[in-house]
């Protein structure tokens, strides 16, 4: 990547990957930060580099639109996981919604999210992206579920996608829709249906 002579978004000499690095940052905090203050119809590319520091011109050469700019955003604070084989299906469902609700009780994240998914509805999205992004958020759930189908603590007959959708929304409604912050008992109980729903103990 070449350095930018000129420009906000150029901080001293060094090689471009740091700086790009603290620029990328400082451009999806703002995001975060300005739509938990001002909702999704305020968020402009002009409030974006103001806030984070930077030129408009370097924010559109690495998002060139706004809707790349805010799923960048959102993946950047609920993206993809990983979850370590624990040896049991409940156990790893447990340790990924665990993990998803840390990522949801992050300031600014509930509006975030509510605002992806509302632009994934407008007129000339491009329902591809957020298709793709919503994809790799659930890929955790299905990679555990395709490995507890293996180990043989999920029913070979369960419906990977499905299942994985059900997972994904249970927080998500309770945060978006019901307007009532997710929790440990939430998790737990989700946890509980799931595994009684797919798994094949007894």
């Amino acid at each position: 990547m070449t350095n930018r002579q000129s420009g906000a978004d150029t901080e001293g000499k060094g090689p471009g990957r740091p700086r790009d690095e603290r620029m990328t940052g400082a451009v999806l905090d703002a995001v975060v930060e300005l739509v938990a203050e001002r909702g999704m119809g305020e968020l402009t590319m002009a409030a974006v580099a103001a806030r984070a520091g930077v030129s408009k011109p370097a924010i559109y050469r690495r998002w060139p639109t706004k809707q790349d700019l805010v799923i960048a955003a959102a993946e950047a604070r609920v993206g993809v996981l990983t979850v370590p084989d624990l040896g049991s299906f409940r156990d790893e469902l447990r340790e990924l919604l665990t993990a998803r609700l840390r990522q949801y009780r992050a300031p600014g994240v509930d509006r975030l999210l509510a605002g992806v998914i509302g632009s994934a509805a407008e007129a000339g999205a491009e329902r591809s992206a957020y298709g793709a992004y919503a994809g790799r958020v659930t890929g955790e759930t299905r990679r555990i579920l395709e490995r507890g189908i293996v180990r043989g603590d999920v029913r070979p007959d369960t419906d990977v996608a499905a299942t994985a959708t059900l997972v994904a929304g249970s927080l998500l409604f309770r945060m978006l829709a019901e307007q009532d912050a997710p929790d440990t008992g939430l998790v737990d109980a989700v946890v509980d249906m799931v595994a009684r729903a797919v798994g094949t103990e007894a």
